[in-house]
């Protein structure tokens, strides 16, 4: 059975990681199924380049790294494993403010592991670059759902069936709850079904990650 929403992160995108939790405290309200997915903003910016000493370049290693941790955490948990990763790794960086994923990734993703249930040694996984056909699969499907000149997150409500649709975003300062979230959810995905393409402000609130 396929899942409602397929949900594509970097777990280094802080608006992604807002976007997840409201998606997160949908499911408390409705029983929807989401299947977390891979997009690497290495791999997206790979063909744009970085700046000298640009710190986005280092920011998105690291995500990439986390990435290939997260994949580990499917091939022994499946979806539940990688939804329990994010969460646990997203908590850390996010809503306590940890660089550990810059300064000492394999100690960090070992207790970050370790932390979310998982065998310690997937943070082993963090180099190992045969995660990264997976991921850049994913990455691939992602982009091929709403174009190339988009972020994270990208999301892609009733996946595999003739109601698919994906849309990047909802950028959100934070994350709703309750009604409120699931309000959010139902206008954004009649958004996504009717083929909106674009609805922007330039001017964002500072994330809250509480």
């Amino acid at each position: 059975m396929s899942a409602d929403l397929e949900f594509y992160f970097d777990p280094v995108c802080p608006w992604a990681w807002i976007t997840s939790r409201w998606v997160t405290n949908v499911q408390q309200e409705r029983n929807y199924e989401v299947s977390w997915k891979f997009i690497s903003l290495r791999m997206v910016n790979a063909e744009r380049g970085y700046a000298n000493n640009s710190q986005y370049e280092a920011i998105h290693n690291a995500g990439l790294q986390g990435l290939r941790v997260a994949s580990a955490a499917r091939s022994v948990q499946g979806n539940a494993g990688v939804a329990a990763f994010y969460t646990a790794l997203g908590t850390a960086i996010h809503r306590d403010g940890r660089r550990d994923l810059l300064e000492s990734p394999h100690a960090f993703l070992t207790e970050i592991a370790v932390s979310a249930s998982l065998p310690k040694t997937i943070a082993d996984s963090y180099t190992d670059e045969t995660h990264d056909e997976v991921i850049r699969f994913e990455t691939e499907a992602a982009l091929s759902r709403t174009g190339k000149d988009v972020g994270t997150p990208i999301l892609t409500f009733n996946p595999k069936s003739a109601q698919e649709a994906s849309l990047f975003g909802p950028v959100i300062s934070r994350a709703p709850r309750g009604d409120e979230a699931v309000r959010l959810w139902d206008a954004v995905q009649t958004i996504a079904e009717l083929g909106v393409a674009e609805i922007k402000r330039s001017l964002r609130s500072a994330p809250q990650f509480d």
